[in-house]
């Protein structure tokens, strides 16, 4: 681990860690050499000490440095500091989705569309130049403080190999495609699936499969169907929902092929929520391939569209009886807890053949049970089906080539049950052909009195029938499937419900396989919706006071952040639905909070060679502050302008930031200095000394600054002079000393004449 103030390549400074992953450790650093701040990615060891991972990993950096998109992550660099092996990109400043996620709790539906938009726009963008990310999660999500996203990690993934992967970086198993847990080819649309579980986990605040180890979540991927996003929280918009499943699809060829095509109906969901997006069939699991027939294909499409359909094909009768199973099918049902597990409902379960019952109408006819014996035996029981019937709904991205590579897949216990429907029908077929048979025997007089009275029996048995389970279902669907199973007399009670989705059935006054006349009336109570209340004003409350007031009035809570000029931080701006409307109890409200005045990102102004006044008007003009401002001399930068500033042109700055600048004096001024001269005229007055040496010393303050030698006569004169310069001040005067060749002093015997003048050097 490197440490804060470590230097990489002579270039980037360690100032702190920001993070670690699987593969790598994110530290903030400074670059020297263009004075900004960046991050770098550094490989752990282990990845470090793979040659064939190391040369993927710079390929792949490099490839990933060429890309330049507002939602991704910019890579500057890819660098080896003796055995160091780094990438250098922008940093970013927030925080990830993951994160954001487990701080705000799942995402409002605007922003969660928005955020959707952002990502698949910059996995758009790799995908154009050929990048596949490969490791799409909301770890590899930044959001930023102004509400951008940034996707990162681009072609890190594809450096990967399963052998070099530890479990410590094995994080990304929640969001991995089937494809590619089971170890096979990945390409764009393995990004799309990946996005669409982080969709899921935005609108959800989970992930849909989660297990015990990395195993057992990869083979949930490969095998197990999702929990719809709308049987967590029915506020999520159904189109919304629509858009997840289509991405999530675990055959390839049935998700969006595009990130294009994803990013088209989110377009749509956001211009109208109710719009319906049509998604493909959920693919049957643990099923291998096997061969689909045109006519039996042709057979599916005419039944969902109601045409006639082949009766001698044995598919073709099980579709027939089951026809409630294939064509309907609630899109967004309420939740049932059954065996304490979230279980979708809503789907119709297929017909179920009374074996019991075929058993007695044999035994009351003895005469037919021998030839049917064979073809009864050999027919296995129909099991009945453990999840959702399946519909098969055109794919809008499939073309004439993926419809026929899709229509021939049929899963062995589907074929299974429907060889065994078929052969139910065939045994039901025949015991009806008893029955009217027997019939006709009794109205042409056969059977005496004894069959006249078996025969009442039975017709007024065909009055009575077992009663069906509609609980749970929508009131229309409900009543359908009432008059389809013979049941004409229903009513409907509406009642305030708090426990079940408005319009759906949650009580029938009979109970399922109560057997009652046809003409019974059957009453259903369907679930008005929770009682609906006004919604409190909390506008300019803190978000505590108002979650403690809409708690109270009986909503639930659900959080959204905006910046606000008028609104203090961590108040509320609005609610949603709008405060003094009305909504059902229990319901969910969003509450819109301020993040206060919003704090956008500025470019360092340059400032060099402007005046006070103009610096400063830059400075405010940007929303920056004016930092200290001192003086320098400067030989080069013109007196009154701006010398240097505290902080490099073009570093990201925060509004409100000052900047500290230096302003120049011109050049520093030198200080004077001044020259003295002692001058004047000497006289020898002693005839003693006539023909004698003497020594004039000059001074100035006492201190000597020259010497001359004369031979004097006596009554002669001398002039003398002498400089010196450096002085600091015209201050001071000149004197004289006279010595003789004994060494006497004999200035008195001299007249002086002495002048001390100044100059300025």
């Amino acid at each position: 681990m490197l440490r804060p103030g470590m230097m990489l390549c002579d270039r980037y400074e360690i100032l702190d860690i920001v993070g670690a992953g699987g593969m790598s450790i994110v530290y903030k650093a400074r670059c020297h050499r263009l004075n900004r701040n960046v991050a770098i990615k550094v490989l752990k060891p282990e990845f470090s000490n793979d040659k064939n991972f190391v040369t993927k990993f710079k390929i792949e950096a490099q490839a990933a440095a060429g890309l330049t998109h507002p939602n991704i992550v910019n890579v500057f660099d890819v660098y080896d500091d003796d055995g160091i092996y780094f990438i250098v990109m922008e940093l970013v400043d927030g925080i990830t989705l993951k994160e954001y996620i487990a701080e705000n709790g799942r995402l409002s539906m605007d922003k969660a569309i928005d955020f959707s938009m952002q990502i698949a726009a910059g996995i758009e963008a790799a995908h154009e130049s050929h990048i596949i990310h490969r490791d799409i999660k909301p770890q590899n999500i930044i959001v930023s403080k102004n509400g951008n996203i940034k996707v990162t990690d681009f072609g890190i993934a594809k450096a990967a190999s399963p052998n070099t992967l530890t479990s410590g970086a094995m994080g990304s198993v929640h969001y991995i495609s089937p494809e590619q847990a089971r170890g096979g080819y990945s390409d764009e649309r393995s990004d799309v699936y990946s996005l669409g579980i982080t969709m899921y986990e935005m609108v959800t605040g989970r992930v849909p499969f989660d297990g015990e180890n990395n195993v057992a979540i990869a083979l949930m991927h490969i095998q197990n169907d999702m929990i719809p996003p709308r049987q967590y929280y029915p506020d999520i918009y159904s189109s919304f929902e629509k858009v997840i499943l289509k991405a999530t699809q675990k055959k390839p060829e049935r998700r969006y092929l595009t990130a294009s095509a994803l990013i088209a109906d989110l377009k749509r969901v956001q211009n109208n929520p109710n719009i319906d997006i049509v998604v493909a069939a959920s693919s049957i699991a643990n099923g291998p391939t096997q061969e689909w027939t045109k006519e039996t294909v042709q057979a599916i499409r005419s039944q969902s569209a109601g045409k006639s359909i082949d009766e001698n094909s044995a598919y073709n009768r099980y579709a027939a009886n089951d026809n409630s199973q294939l064509n309907t099918f609630e899109e967004n049902p309420p939740l049932q807890n059954e065996m304490g597990e979230l279980q979708p409902i809503g789907g119709i379960s297929p017909i179920q053949v009374n074996n019991q019952k075929i058993e007695q109408l044999f035994r009351d006819n003895p005469d037919w049970e021998e030839e049917l014996e064979d073809d009864y035996e050999a027919a296995p029981p129909r099991q009945p089906s453990q999840g959702r019937s399946i519909k098969r709904v055109p794919d809008i991205d499939d073309d004439v080539e993926d419809d026929e590579a899709d229509e021939g897949e049929l899963d062995p216990k589907l074929k299974n049950a429907v060889v065994a429907s078929a052969i139910a029908v065939v045994v039901i077929i025949a015991v009806l052909v008893i029955l009217l048979i027997g019939s006709l025997k009794k109205g042409f007089g056969f059977g005496g009195n004894k069959d006249k009275t078996e025969d009442t029996a039975i017709s007024e048995e065909a009055q009575m029938l077992p009663m069906i389970e509609v609980c749970g279902v929508s009131q229309d669907a409900a009543i359908k499937l009432l008059k389809d199973a013979g049941f004409e007399n229903v009513e409907v009670v509406v009642e305030v419900n708090d426990e079940v989705q408005a319009g759906y059935v949650f009580e029938q006054s009979v109970k399922k396989d109560e057997v009652i006349d046809v003409t019974t009336l059957i009453t259903l109570k369907v679930s008005g919706g929770s009682e609906e209340v006004d919604v409190p004003n909390v506008i300019g409350y803190t978000d505590e006071q108002a979650c403690t007031v809409l708690t109270e009035a009986g909503f639930k809570i659900s959080h959204a952040y905006e910046y606000s000029e008028t609104v203090e931080k961590d108040k509320v701006i609005k609610t949603d639905p709008d405060a003094g409307s009305k909504a059902a109890k229990g319901s969910t409200i969003v509450l819109t909070i301020s993040n206060g005045s919003e704090v956008k990102e500025v470019a360092a102004p340059n400032l060099k060679g402007l005046t006070e006044e103009q610096a400063v008007n830059e400075l405010t003009r940007l929303k920056l502050v004016k930092g200290n401002v001192t003086h320098e001399y400067s030989d080069t930068v013109e007196k009154g302008l701006v010398i240097s500033q505290s902080v490099a042109n073009g570093t990201t700055l925060k509004e409100g930031d000052s900047i500290d600048f230096v302003i120049s004096d011109g050049p520093e001024p030198k200080e004077k200095t001044y020259a003295v001269t002692v001058s004047g005229r000497i006289t020898c007055n002693d005839p003693a000394l006539d023909g004698q040496s003497v020594t004039v010393q000059i001074l100035f303050e006492g201190d000597p600054i020259k010497e001359n030698s004369f031979t004097v006569t006596a009554g002669s004169s001398f002039d003398i002079s002498a400089i010196k310069g450096g002085l600091t001040s015209q201050a001071g005067s000149g004197t004289v000393i006279i010595i003789d060749s004994a060494g006497n002093n004999v200035t008195s015997s001299f007249t002086t004449d002495i002048r001390t003048t100044f100059a300025e050097e």
